[in-house]
């Protein structure tokens, strides 16, 4: 007989266990959206809908009624980007670009900053105003972003808006990307909307590819190198060795990249299997030689977003060297800060503007010398790139998760005061299974792309019987290696 009381818990929110890719809600949601949406294939308006209610639905199970946030977001940004195409005044244009923005930002900044902000006034006026202590939306930041860029794109004339409202919030809501992106722009997303809906092998082979990826990067490793040993460090670094801290440092490089990429990936899957192409997020970023080039493979349609709503408004390089480097460095501090509310985003994304611009000084005079350098000498500064490169994130990446500055400077003090090397092999002992899951998650992220391609080619030449029996025996495993309670992917708090 069914329960139905708790088929009806199961199917309400639960802020105690919020949907995730990787729960068991999740796989019977998307065989029953599926069947749903290959139901009415044929008509894009059918897809549309079909689409945005098990989106808005989705959204329902990530964050209770905070759905009506993308809802209401959806029609203002809607009527304001018509009004602004329609208008000819160009101060009119302007005005209307300008409350989108204050809207946007503030609905943002409400939700996000209000107790930052309460704080600093009660430490600089010895005040005491209560936090507000607010329930941050999930996903508020990414779907802001898109809003902002939708309307402005609408400003400057690059794209017109949509006439069917049911489109745009089929864009915004669509769920692979809601919570933890890609930042999408309209401009790709919505001209695939009218596009008939077929699928090829290059499309269910490489969406399967990143699919079943995007789970492994996520529970295989992320998930289980944080649950047995990043977790530990980071919770009270003073108790742990320098070696344990450089390692659960190396650690968290991992896991953050995995948790991420791997959710990102699912979405690209997730997309792909229905018929859209949305940018991927990652291109391997701790194979970057200079922290420029990491930052064009690291969460790329952010750090795109920025140079193109942000760096280049306020003068990108057009304005003399010393305002080039003042913009990099004002750019990231405002990534750092998009990340959270706290003095440790803020000193992350300053370090990162600062690097950003002592390499744009060494790019600059590689240019005007005019040097060349190959052969032997150039592999050996490519290689002695990446590892300077990867551990300057590394140590950025100290102050992203150390909850406090405290905390940073004591897993620091560790590593430099308190090293330890001797506790290697017991070390090794108590944690072989770690370390080795380590071992493999950089292999597999320094391997050459072409192994990836052939993979999807290989995975797109199954047929369809072959293709269930993957997916199956894959879920199957990973169900006998993941944790009881899945682990809350990092970006959900941004």
């Amino acid at each position: 007989m069914i329960d139905f009381n708790r088929l009806l818990s199961q199917l309400l929110y639960n802020p105690a266990d919020p949907v995730l890719f990787n729960s068991a809600f999740f796989f019977y949601f998307f065989a029953l959206f599926l069947l749903c949406y290959l139901a009415v294939s044929r008509s894009s308006q059918g897809r549309v809908w079909v689409y945005t209610v098990f989106s808005l639905y989705f959204f329902y199970k990530a964050c209770g009624f905070y759905v009506g946030l993308v809802i209401l977001s959806a029609i203002v940004d809607f009527n304001l980007s018509r009004w602004i195409y329609n208008t000819p005044s160009r101060s009119v244009k302007k005005s209307l670009l300008v409350f989108s923005i204050i809207l946007n930002i503030g609905l943002l900044f409400y939700f996000k900053y209000t107790d930052f902000f309460i704080g600093i006034i009660n430490d600089l006026t010895q005040g005491h105003i209560r936090p507000l202590h607010l329930l941050l939306p999930i996903g508020i930041s990414f779907y802001t972003f898109e809003n902002l860029s939708y309307t402005i794109d609408v400003y400057r004339g690059e794209i017109k808006p949509v006439n069917r409202f049911m489109d745009y919030l089929f864009f915004l809501s669509f769920f692979p990307k809601l919570m933890m992106g890609p930042i999408v722009r309209a401009a790709d997303f919505i001209p695939q909307i009218s596009q008939p809906y077929r699928l090829n092998t290059d499309d269910i082979g490489k969406g399967m590819y990143l699919i079943i990826g995007g789970l492994f990067k996520k529970i295989v490793i992320s998930d289980f190198i944080y649950q047995n040993f990043v977790q530990y460090i980071f919770d009270d670094p003073s108790k742990h060795t320098g070696l344990e801290c450089l390692i659960g440092v190396y650690g968290y490089a991992l896991v953050i990249y995995c948790d991420f990429s791997g959710y990102s990936d699912m979405a690209l899957g997730i997309a792909r299997w229905t018929g859209f192409k949305i940018p991927p997020n990652f291109d391997s970023p701790y194979q970057s030689s200079s922290i420029t080039e990491f930052w064009r493979r690291w969460h790329i349609s952010l750090s795109s977003w920025l140079r193109d709503y942000l760096y280049i408004p306020l003068g990108g390089n057009r304005k003399g060297k010393v305002r080039q480097y003042v913009n990099l460095a004002l750019t990231m501090l405002i990534g750092g800060f998009w990340h959270g509310a706290s003095w440790n985003f803020i000193f992350w994304g300053g370090m990162h503007g600062a690097a950003l611009a002592v390499d744009k000084v060494r790019i600059d005079w590689l240019k005007k010398s005019k040097t060349v350098i190959t052969g032997w000498k150039a592999t050996s500064l490519k290689i002695l790139g990446v590892l300077i490169t990867f551990h300057f994130v590394c140590f950025c990446w100290i102050f992203f998760k150390a909850a406090t500055f405290h905390d940073a400077w004591s897993l620091i003090h560790q590593i430099v005061y308190d090293f330890q090397p001797g506790i290697w092999t017991e070390l090794y002992q108590g944690y072989t299974a770690v370390f080795w899951v380590m071992v493999l998650g950089f292999i597999l992220h320094f391997l050459p792309s072409r192994m990836e391609f052939t993979t999807e080619k290989l995975l797109g030449r199954l047929p369809l019987a072959a293709s269930v029996a993957v997916m199956v025996i894959f879920i199957w495993l990973l169900v006998q290696v993941k944790s009881t309670q899945p682990m809350i992917p990092i970006y959900f708090q941004f």
